[in-house]
């Protein structure tokens, strides 16, 4: 994950596109994707926004299963795997393209750019469990100052295979961007933490987090679409990585209906040009569920999904 308009701190330009942006897609829960999500819960009475006791927590088996499973090792391994098995094919075939056309300003022009891969950080990169794990000991939801505190221990570690890919396409003249949701005030802090997992970092430029100023693009919320014409405009964009839809293609309308017809249209793409690691802890699919009304209090949130679950027709 991922994606602020709270943080007085950004520069005026990131404020003046901060806002325009709509309700926020994603969860608050750790998402990075949303640093925007919090502003109605923020402002709710705290006798409203405290979670009251309950014997579950939603997230609880999500976060176990990334931080004890073997099955979520395998499964993050095996994207990087497969991937790193079509990057000379990528790399070898000069009008490969990982960017849909309507992102890509100078289409049928790109055989003579330098080859990169842009990967997402939280959750692709970067594994922010331990901050969800919190969330859960604490009976609490996501807020800026706390995952601001949290990106500033630089504590995360490297999702399996994450390294080992990176390595491996940098060696092969591949540049990496990380293209994410975190804002920009907290690029040093995210830099550091990616050296520190190993990761190849070529400059500071090669982070590009919510707030980038792209000329010519009007960013729509935290929607990565403008910095993903900007990476194509000095880059042939091999393969792009991310745990979330928003992170290979705007999402426009946040509904299950248009979600799931992005994944129709470019389906073919996953497994090629596109690789999807795996995070059931947060991400836009939550509320598409509820209208992205976060100004919902959390039980009424949680009723919602109750009721989208699929009985059998019992």
């Amino acid at each position: 994950m991922r994606h602020s308009m709270f943080v007085v701190s950004l520069l005026a330009a990131a404020l003046s596109l901060a806002a325009c942006k709509p309700a926020s897609f994603t969860a608050p829960q750790g998402d990075a994707s949303n640093p925007e999500a919090t502003a109605a819960a923020q402002s709710k009475p705290a006798a409203e926004s405290a979670a009251p006791a309950t014997t579950a927590d939603d997230n609880l088996n999500a976060v176990l299963w990334i931080q004890t499973s073997a099955e979520y090792r395998a499964a993050a391994e095996t994207v990087y795997r497969a991937a790193a098995d079509k990057l000379d094919l990528a790399l070898k075939e000069q009008h490969w393209d990982a960017l849909v056309p309507t992102e890509r300003d100078n289409a049928g022009n790109t055989a003579h750019l330098k080859p990169a891969v842009i990967m997402d950080v939280d959750e692709t990169v970067l594994d922010n469990s331990p901050y969800q794990a919190r969330l859960i000991r604490d009976q609490a939801e996501y807020s800026d100052p706390g995952w601001d505190l949290w990106v500033a221990e630089k504590k995360a570690k490297a999702v399996p295979g994450v390294v080992e890919f990176a390595k491996a396409a940098a060696a092969k003249g591949v540049t990496i961007l990380y293209l994410s949701n975190r804002a920009v005030h907290l690029k040093d802090a995210t830099i550091a933490n990616l050296k520190a997992v190993g990761m190849p970092v070529a400059s500071d430029d090669v982070f590009l987090g919510l707030g980038t100023v792209v000329p010519g693009c009007d960013q729509n919320g935290s929607e990565k679409n403008c910095r993903r014409r900007l990476a194509g405009r000095e880059y042939r964009v091999l393969m792009q990585f991310g745990d979330q839809l928003g992170d290979f293609v705007e999402v426009v309308a946040n509904t299950p209906q248009d979600r799931a017809g992005l994944l129709d249209e470019y389906g073919d793409w996953f497994g090629e040009r596109w690789w999807m690691l795996p995070n059931p802890t947060y991400g836009g699919w939550e509320p598409a569920l509820f209208n992205n009304d976060w100004a919902l209090p959390r039980p009424e949130r949680r009723q919602i999904k109750r009721a989208t679950l699929d009985f059998a027709g019992q």
